[in-house]
């Protein structure tokens, strides 16, 4: 594959203030009432040739985020730059080429493959797409690929169905990789897998990544996940970042109040737990009411005063530069 050209600053990918929003339509006129904010305001920038996560619960924002940076949804405002390119305001032409450079490897390894394709028509179809290559060297190049993720070039004219779990996600691996991308959004790669497998396919990764130079987007819920995989992690709540930094850091000294609360869940042998208090109550408020001030505020043992009229800003920790966290009390 190719070196990665990235800007100036090493940066690859850089979202700032990213807002998508939903419209909310009532009546027999069809009115727009309100809308959901799934992403409101998201800031992050991706260093080439490095992993950035994004972790939060369910229903948080992180897959929208991903799917906004692709434009396969419409985006409310905000700025995507990749590779020196604004993303949000290409056309179709520049548009369809940056979809050669950004691919995606899905959450779930059997909806994302079509069953009536051959392993090899699945894998190839980008190349065929984006006319890159054709014929001979198409199955050669597919049949390379399909070596680099551990799979035989003899599985080429089978189907997805005479595989397992794991070797249908490097099927899917195997297609994210063939266009030679410098992005690679990973959207919950290892969710639907056995836990044995989990860690293959997660090793995988990060080989691929050596040895190609390749830059990930994390999309996870599983903070031992990320832990493994990511170089900075960003945690998400109700479509806003709440703190970011690298994951050393956040992982010894985690800063907000959520983010200390996903941290004590995680089940520890020969430690003790972390100091009571730390588990999450209520519930997670609607996107589409959320809470006046900090949207913690419901589910947060230290809200007080202007963590219920004022939304804090995502700001540096003093003497962390890198740390960044959105929180009145800290």
């Amino acid at each position: 594959m190719n070196a990665n050209v990235t800007d100036t600053n090493g940066f690859l990918l850089k979202v700032e203030d990213l807002k998508t929003y939903f419209p909310v339509k009532k009546g027999l006129l069809r009115r727009t009432v309100g809308y959901v904010k799934a992403v409101d305001g998201v800031s992050f920038a991706v260093k080439h040739a490095t992993s950035f996560g994004i972790v939060g619960e369910s229903g948080c924002g992180k897959t929208t985020a991903a799917r906004s940076i692709l434009r396969l949804i419409p985006v409310t405002s905000g700025k995507v730059t990749f590779d020196n390119t604004d993303v949000l305001a290409a056309d179709d032409s520049h548009l369809r080429n940056l979809r050669s450079s950004i691919t995606m490897i899905f959450q779930d390894p059997v909806g994302s493959l079509n069953p009536r394709m051959t392993v090899g028509s699945i894998v190839g179809e980008p190349l065929k797409v984006h006319k890159k290559i054709t014929g001979a060297d198409l199955t050669e190049h597919v049949a390379q690929i399909l070596s680099k993720v551990g799979l035989s070039p003899d599985h080429i004219n089978r189907y997805p169905h005479e595989f397992s779990g794991g070797q249908r996600q490097r099927i899917g691996i195997a297609r994210a990789l063939i266009l030679q991308p410098k992005l690679v959004i990973c959207d919950e790669p290892v969710s639907a897998l056995d836990v044995s497998i989990q860690s293959q396919i997660l090793n995988l990764l990060k080989d691929l990544q050596q040895e190609f130079s390749l830059t990930y987007l994390f999309i996870a819920h599983d903070l031992a996940v990320v832990q493994f995989s990511c170089d900075t992690i960003a945690v998400m709540y109700v479509g806003k970042i709440v703190e970011q930094a690298p994951v050393g850091e956040l992982y010894d000294k985690p800063l907000h109040p959520y983010t200390t609360a996903l941290m004590s869940a995680i089940p520890k042998i020969g430690a003790h737990r972390q100091a009571a208090g730390q588990t999450l109550k209520g519930e997670v408020p609607s996107i589409f009411t959320p809470p006046a001030g900090c949207p913690f505020n419901p589910r947060c043992p230290f809200a007080e005063g202007r963590c219920f009229t004022e939304n804090p800003p995502l700001k540096p920790v003093p003497e962390r530069p890198e740390h960044l966290i959105a929180c009145w009390h800290v």
